[in-house]
């Protein structure tokens, strides 16, 4: 089967189906959420940090800074708990009702890692229409377009998490797709992350998990920006780097999930891949035991030495 019929077949149909619906749009651009932000079944979720947001934002805005989606300091990636996100979602108004836009500063492409883990975890409390502002404020700023600094008074929802769990992989479940010809472990980093030739403060080794193959989350941006490239641009990143048959299961991972979450959303929700899977605590996590295999680890006299020159450099 030919890589462009598996993987994209199902995108064409599905966005032929939903065309005419906003909510089924993973990207909007500043002209689109400016005809669309005033609706009371629009949310504007900007996750910037708060003073940003105090400064100015889209009118309408609510603020949620993006630390408040993370996990401990050394496990970012880590889900929070479900009841905090939980209440987190519910005091911004939100729930099934609800088009959630999420909106970054759009300083660059791994900004925009905080915008689709964002967009991933509210898809995993189980919302569905849901949007990420393609280019962040800084492309609404670019466009002329209003900003305030008005904070709105929003009513709490009675949202209640139906989790989705099709979309997130645990270290056990990635642990037991090692090796396994139908799953493709894909590695968001940057090549030389990949490579063992740099490491995480949040990584034990450096290095990937066995088997996985590099696509950088950098690929499918608008070179020097955080403006996603067109759908025919994604296809064609997709076909060429992820050559071959589909796999029946796409995991995603990176350091802390950040990064991932990128991937994660271009190649599931543009590009249309079925079965891709988050692993949000990533190599912060797997790298912890030893027993987990890994490849392009470095012996152990170069990470003896990696220590020492950070040590002294």
């Amino acid at each position: 089967m030919n890589i462009l019929s598996a993987f994209f077949g199902g995108a064409v149909l599905t966005l032929a189906a939903t065309s005419s619906a906003w909510a089924a749009q993973p990207l909007l651009t500043p002209p689109e959420l400016n005809a669309l932000h005033q609706q009371s079944s629009v949310r504007v979720i900007d996750i910037r940090p708060a003073e940003a947001y105090a400064a100015g934002h889209i009118p309408g805005a609510v603020s949620a800074p993006y630390a408040q989606w993370r996990g401990p300091a050394n496990n970012p990636g880590q889900l929070p708990p479900v009841d905090r996100l939980t209440q987190l979602v519910q005091t911004l108004g939100v729930d099934q009702s609800v088009h959630a836009v999420v909106v970054f500063s759009g300083a660059d492409s791994t900004d925009f890692g905080a915008s689709a883990r964002v967009y991933w975890t509210l898809k995993y409390l189980g919302l569905k229409d849901l949007s990420v502002l393609n280019g962040g404020v800084k492309a609404w700023a670019d466009a002329n377009l209003p900003q305030d600094q008005i904070t709105p008074t929003v009513t709490a929802s009675a949202f209640q998490a139906q989790l989705d769990e099709a979309i997130l992989a645990t270290t056990d479940q990635v642990a037991a797709q090692v090796g396994n010809p139908q799953t493709r472990l894909v590695d968001a980093r940057p090549l030389d992350f990949y490579l063992g030739k740099v490491k995480a403060p949040t990584a034990q080794v450096p290095g990937t998990i066995q088997g996985a193959v590099n696509v950088e989350n950098g690929r499918w941006f608008k070179p020097g920006t955080s403006i996603f490239v067109s759908l025919d641009q994604a296809r064609q990143i997709a076909a060429e780097l992820l050559p071959g048959e589909q796999a029946a299961e796409t995991i995603s991972f990176c350091n802390t999930g950040h990064w991932a979450a990128t991937d994660w959303f271009a190649l599931s929700e543009v590009v249309g891949v079925k079965n891709v899977r988050l692993y949000p605590e990533s190599l912060a996590e797997w790298s912890q035991d030893a027993s987990r295999p890994m490849s392009n680890v470095p012996g152990r006299g170069s990470q003896i030495l990696d220590k020492v020159k950070g040590l002294f450099g």
